[in-house]
């Protein structure tokens, strides 16, 4: 006899659903507990949600990143000066007035736990605008407009942008899902917002280049590659010859026929970009070669069918040159060699190059190949890892086909 007064005979067995088998009259049956936990294993299609919910606010959490301490840089720039002189230390709070007394009060108290607890490991953050959020930082510029208005162009187009980049900031600081759209509106105000407060991101190609804190993170089992795509169509649809081409101050490029520059950026834009001061080497494979022959029956062309195409794109080349000022600062030679690679490096002697990479495959054309996209500058990324700092590691595959660029030109012919 149960406490509640009811009985369960001995012996009774219960259902898996936790019914009795042939129970007496006036019996309960007690139902057998439920494992625990049966439910919460997540399978593959969980796991790859939230590995792409990750990626995404980690490129959204970069932008924002970016946007806050230029602005806390503008912010700081602009109003210190007026306020530091008469107010010392508390110009933030000043600048703030009655209308912001309760959060740069706020901001004030966090800073000192911060002190307290050790939280500020940069010196450089050991002050009020950098405890400041976004919103709080719009707020200053806001209130304070003409002091910004000789230095910022648009109100409304700044207003507007951080309007956009509000709703991303809400979703990724409560680690909630960020579709791709909004991710997209996020990046494209972003980068609106670091132009308005001259903080831009460099060239039209750079913005196309992911931004990824994984780069830096594993930057030694990566080296400085930033995007791989499966062939050539997959990359133009994120790095389109106009923008990969359009900021080059310096332009080399090696293989067949070099199909993604001739075939894909006009012979005007290429003028217009050596009268602006870029110099351009261009290394064909001579199309009069055994090379090209051995290519053709690889590709199973018809005789004489690849040789034709290089030459045209050579006579193409040769008429833009002819239309220049200065011919010198626009190179053509052709090589002799077994072609291996396919190589375009854009600013190659600066930090801030980009490359593209094709090595060529037996039976697939060019445009088929895959692709790997190279930043220069990777041999110079600091890579920590269990509280070292390994600087001896050169890992710049951009150096490696910079040097392969520069071995072959020292062998190739200049074409007059």
């Amino acid at each position: 006899m149960s406490a509640g007064g009811w009985e369960r005979p001995s012996g009774e067995e219960t259902t898996p659903g936790g019914g009795a088998t042939d129970a007496p009259p006036g019996a309960v049956s007690l139902v057998r507990p439920v494992e625990i936990g049966a439910e919460l294993d997540w399978g593959s299609d969980a796991w790859a949600e939230v590995h792409t919910r990750a990626r995404r606010a980690g490129r959204a959490y970069i932008w924002l990143n970016l946007v806050e301490q230029r602005l806390r840089a503008v912010v700081a720039a602009v109003l210190q000066p007026v306020y530091e002189p008469v107010h010392g230390d508390d110009w933030v709070v000043a600048a703030a007035g009655p209308a912001g007394q309760e959060w740069v009060q706020r901001a004030v108290a966090v800073r000192e736990v911060s002190r307290r607890k050790g939280y500020l490991l940069d010196p450089a953050d050991d002050n009020v605008v950098s405890f400041l959020t976004l919103p709080q930082l719009r707020e200053l510029l806001v209130q304070h407009w003409p002091c910004f208005a000789p230095y910022l162009d648009d109100r409304r187009d700044l207003e507007l942008a951080l309007d956009e980049l509000e709703v991303t900031r809400n979703v990724v600081s409560r680690n909630r899902a960020l579709s791709q759209n909004v991710l997209d509106q996020a990046e494209r105000a972003s980068a609106r917002l670091l132009d308005i407060l001259g903080g831009g991101t460099g060239g039209p190609a750079t913005d196309r280049l992911p931004i990824d804190a994984v780069e830096d993170l594993v930057g030694d089992r990566y080296a400085d590659v930033v995007s791989v795509h499966a062939d050539r169509v997959r990359l133009q649809r994120q790095l389109p010859a106009e923008d990969l081409f359009s900021s080059a101050r310096r332009l080399d490029a090696l293989g067949i026929g070099l199909n993604l520059l001739v075939q894909n950026y006009s012979g005007r834009r290429l003028v217009r970009l050596a009268e602006t001061g870029c110099r351009i080497r261009l290394l064909f494979l001579n199309p009069a070669s055994s090379a090209v022959r051995r290519r053709e029956r690889e590709l199973g062309m018809k005789k004489g069918e690849l040789s034709r195409a290089v030459e045209m794109n050579i006579l193409h080349m040769r008429r833009v040159r002819s239309s220049l000022r200065d011919p010198g600062a626009f190179e053509i030679h052709v090589f002799d060699e077994t072609p291996r690679v396919t190589a375009y490096l854009i600013n190659g002697d600066s930090a801030d190059g980009i490359g593209v990479i094709q090595s060529y495959l037996r039976k697939a054309r060019g445009m088929e190949a895959p692709v790997l996209v190279l930043r220069a500058g990777g041999r110079d990324r600091e890579v920590v890892r269990a509280g070292t700092v390994d600087m001896g590691a050169d890992n710049s595959l951009f150096e490696v086909y910079r040097e392969e660029f520069e071995g072959v030109w020292a062998d190739s012919r200049p074409v007059s």
